[in-house]
């Protein structure tokens, strides 16, 4: 592991932390975490970086995930299924990675994320009714298919491809795909993003690319974080992620947006 100072590694620590309590929440904790992981790491190879962060990301994402799937009404066979085709597309992502220009793809995300952002805002019902309690559609079994195909392998593409955001999508495409309210949408979430990091950790792991003392480290805080986040998600309902979505969404355009422009 690189030297690091104590200053930056509590700034790592409460990075992580935090990370985790958004992610937990309604997903977009990389915002946060990856760039956190390259200021505080300047001098490390970017796939040591990616590596750490995937490691540090798959101990809080699961540790939401069990929190939600004790107490929110989570069909977990269903978001396993969909879990496992967003593996195959984000692996399918990054083989077609290295052809495709980020440059082309950041503006179309973006005007993508405010047309969310907008929808949203103008249908304060989205996402506060559950399938199946009499406000919501009835999820078929052709919805279900679609949002496996869809959702799992669309998405997971995206998160091969070009990344920054899924958890949010995910959350979104999942409360209009099956008609779930916020809440039970980001407990799904956790599960497919545990199956995603877990394969991406794999391949990082096999080529050596984890710092694993400092992810270990980091990892805590990213848990506890994560437990914290989702707890609250529970408590303060759809309102409360609701919330917290636009304010990420908002986050996410102003980082594309940036990135964009210092291109």
């Amino acid at each position: 592991m690189p030297e690091i100072t104590l200053t930056t590694l509590v700034f790592l620590c409460l990075a992580a932390g935090a990370a985790g309590w958004i992610d937990a929440v309604v997903g977009g904790g990389g915002l946060l975490l990856l760039p956190a992981l390259l200021l505080g790491l300047p001098h490390v190879p970017a796939a040591h970086v990616l590596g750490t962060n995937k490691a540090v990301a798959i101990v809080g994402t699961s540790g939401a995930a069990v929190t939600y799937v004790r107490k929110a009404p989570v069909q977990v066979g269903t978001a396993v299924r969909i879990g496992l085709m967003a593996l195959a597309g984000s692996m399918t992502g990054a083989f077609f990675a290295a052809g495709i220009s980020s440059d082309v793809l950041r503006p179309v995300i973006m005007v993508v994320l405010l047309a969310v952002a907008a929808f949203v805002m103008l249908r304060p019902s989205f996402g506060t009714a559950a399938a199946g309690d009499g406000t919501g559609a009835r999820v078929t079994r052709a919805r279900t298919v679609a949002a496996i195909v869809l959702v799992g392998g669309g998405i997971g593409f995206y998160d091969g491809l070009f990344g920054p955001g899924t958890g949010t999508f995910l959350v979104l495409a999942l409360t209009a795909v099956l008609h779930l309210d916020l809440v039970t949408a980001s407990a799904t979430a956790k599960i497919v993003n545990v199956c995603t990091n877990a394969g991406a950790l794999a391949m990082f792991a096999y080529q050596g690319t984890v710092l694993w003392q400092l992810a270990a480290l980091m990892a805590v805080f990213n848990l506890a974080g994560g437990m914290i986040g989702a707890r609250m998600a529970l408590s303060r309902g759809s309102g409360f992620v609701r919330g917290v979505l636009l304010v990420v969404v908002f986050s996410l355009v102003a980082k594309l947006g940036f990135d964009q422009w210092t291109a």
